[in-house]
């Protein structure tokens, strides 16, 4: 019986003690002024770090009164999410902004723990709920607080919060759903937009293993897409700006939209796919690149055809003033309708995009140019250091014909290849039309069927080409007949010309 009475008398008076201070606090709150309060709770916490051995950094999603949410709170929260998943017993599941994937956090109040270089650290997920008296609605602030040793405040603050950053960026990015960008046209009202750009969720299947194209020279745009993604150092060191140019060029239909979409799958990338006709002037093409944003690509394609880029510099000499004055009224009120809305972008303008000053705001960026005819292109725009890569696209080979084989028929092997084989040496044919034929038109075709498809088409492409250098031949034949008579003819009336 002394247990039970002495346990008894321990517990009421642990609650007359617990009552005493809580009457006490009271008391403090509802008499004392607050800015005693404040002083005294100040002097009180810098007696207690004297004997409290830990150091604890808050991080807040929102800082001070910004609307803009925190990116050092996004990357702890992304750094965590694979930490917390293992550890937490409390998580909350939510889609963050711009992910595909369904992210787990740590809940609220929920701690874990992290180790650094054998230290060992503590976070907590926590919030600050607003006033009641308030008289404006508040949301709660939450934030991360990192507890530590303070005989590690070197590493913690110098090493080991840089890790956590940079984790949890690259965490971001892996996470991020990847977005297609095109610009739209430029007018008045662009000043009430938020951006000159607008976007879809970019969900493009293609790969390089599905891409049709030698293995050895896939290889090596693979390795140089690789090579340019890890090479952030590199580049400050040698002074230049973190980007790359690649010209692809070749035929329709040999795959250079297909590759870009590759580029950005391999390379977890967005795509900023610029149309020129719809930039006003140079100064919104820069605009269009201050917006774009790093591990990007940036494609122009069928560069070309986009502006009157190439042999600008003559153009003007070779027109006339007679025909100038030769239109009529209303074909002058038509070009100036004309120049009114069309794009003012010049060459100039456009070197510098890609290798000028402002290129270098921002990082990690590809900018892809495509074209059928290269030789269209001037030379300035080409050169090595603005499009250091040029990549042919040229017709389908039988190595890139198997690669389709074994994306369409899921085939690395039939006796019907020896004969693919040997036609295409001889037959040029884009690996669209390969694709085109092989592509089952009905739940019947099989892969023999196909085959048999792919091969009629190459038979009747090389008679095309045989009948075109026939003809080509015959024309030629009678420009040769043709001018040898009319040499001829000219030779005859020289002796008469000398005789009179």
């Amino acid at each position: 019986m002394i247990v039970p009475q002495t346990m008894t008398e321990m517990w009421a008076t642990m609650g007359s003690t617990i009552a005493s201070f809580m009457f006490i606090s009271a008391i403090i709150h509802q008499y004392c002024p607050y800015e005693v309060r404040l002083y005294f709770g100040k002097y009180t916490q810098r007696i207690m770090s004297f004997f409290y051995p830990y150091i604890k950094i808050s991080i807040h999603e929102y800082a001070g009164d910004r609307l803009k949410r925190s990116e050092a709170y996004a990357a702890v929260e992304a750094y965590l999410s694979i930490n917390s998943s293992k550890c937490a017993t409390r998580l909350k599941a939510e889609m963050a902004k711009d992910c595909s994937n369904l992210v787990l956090s740590m809940d609220e109040y929920e701690r874990v723990k992290d180790e650094f270089q054998g230290i060992q650290v503590w976070w907590v997920s926590s919030k600050v709920m607003p006033p009641l008296q308030s008289m404006y609605p508040q949301q709660e602030r939450r934030y991360y607080r990192l507890t530590f040793h303070k005989r590690y405040r070197g590493i913690i603050s110098e090493v080991y919060l840089k890790h956590v950053m940079q984790q949890g960026k690259e965490i971001r990015v892996r996470n991020r759903q990847r977005k297609l960008y095109t610009n739209g046209s430029g007018n008045k009202w662009q000043i009430y937009k938020q951006t000159m750009w607008n976007h879809i969720v970019f969900e493009h299947p293609a790969t390089f293993e599905t891409l049709a194209m030698e293995p050895a020279k896939k290889q090596e745009i693979i390795e140089d897409l690789v090579t340019f993604s890890k090479s952030k150092d590199f580049y400050a060191r040698i002074g230049k700006a973190w980007k790359r140019g690649y010209l692809l060029y070749g035929p329709p239909g040999t795959g250079k939209s297909t590759m870009i979409a590759a580029m950005a799958n391999l390379l977890n990338y967005d795509v900023y796919d610029l149309e020129l006709t719809a930039v006003k002037d140079n100064t919104e093409l820069r605009k269009l690149l201050i917006e774009t944003s790093s591990k990007s690509i940036i494609v122009i394609e069928d560069i070309d055809c986009s502006l009157e880029l190439t042999g600008q510099r003559n153009k003007k000499e070779e027109k006339s003033p007679d025909e100038d004055m030769e239109k009529s009224e209303n074909e002058t009120g038509k070009e100036h309708h004309k120049e009114e809305t069309s794009s003012k972008v010049t060459l100039s303008g456009l070197l510098n995009f890609i290798d000028g000053i402002w290129s270098a705001s921002g990082g990690e960026r590809l900018i892809v140019f495509t074209t059928n005819y290269v030789e269209k292109l001037d030379p300035a725009l080409i050169r090595r250091g603005r499009m250091d890569k040029h990549i042919e696209l040229s017709y389908c080979s039988f190595e890139a014909f198997k690669v389709l084989s074994r994306n369409y028929l899921r085939l690395e092997a039939h006796p019907l290849f020896d004969k693919i084989e040997s036609l295409m040496k001889e037959t040029k044919i884009t690996p669209a039309d390969v694709a085109e034929s092989l592509m089952p038109k009905s739940p019947l075709d099989d892969a023999e069927k196909c085959l048999s498809h792919l091969i009629q088409a190459l038979e009747e492409a090389e008679e095309a080409t045989e009948k075109a250098d026939k003809d080509a031949s015959r024309q030629n034949a009678q420009a040769a007949t043709k001018a040898a008579e009319g040499r001829a003819k000219e030779d005859a009336a020289q002796p008469q010309e000398n005789s009179h």
